[in-house]
């Protein structure tokens, strides 16, 4: 399934950051995780994520998203998704593209996920890249040009 997989690859990449203080508790959240034990990622990586960590708000948009350690709720990944892509995490902007595209957790919105979509791509991710290149038939040039108006708007929101 693609959101396990972008989940595992997420938190893979994410063991090569340094270990300050707050890495440290991210790190212990992700052995957690690693562990299956979420509700200990969960209680290291709320924390983070709500003093504005965008890994730790990805990490834990994605338990909410699977239903470990925390009730299954895409909205409310979609809420920790956007903090961390609204401070340029290409990660969660390439979810939140991808969520707006399926409607899941949101209003189905084509041309907003058109928009996180093209952050994500703009940063170099590839699978973001695919998937915005298959919304161009299923949108009005007028859409796409709406999309990549929004698009800085997106980011820029806090």
């Amino acid at each position: 399934y693609i959101d396990d997989m972008r989940i595992t690859c997420l938190l893979a990449a994410l063991l090569w950051l340094t270990l300050t203080p707050a890495r440290a508790d991210f790190t212990v959240g992700l052995s957690a995780y690693d562990g299956g034990d979420y509700g200990t990622a969960v209680q290291q990586w709320l924390p983070l994520a709500q003093a504005g960590d965008p890994d730790a708000q990805i990490a834990l948009a994605g338990l909410y998203m699977q239903g470990f350690g925390v009730a299954r709720d895409p909205a409310i990944a979609v809420q920790w998704y956007r903090r961390a892509a609204q401070q340029g995490a290409a990660m969660a902007q390439l979810n939140l593209g991808d969520l707006y595209r399926r409607g899941v957790g949101v209003k189905r919105d084509l041309v907003t996920a058109y928009a996180w979509l093209h952050l994500a791509a703009e940063s170099g991710q590839p699978w973001a890249q695919k998937q915005r290149a298959s919304l161009n038939s299923q949108l009005t040039q007028a859409q796409i040009t709406t999309a990549l108006t929004l698009a800085p708007r997106l980011s820029s929101m806090r």
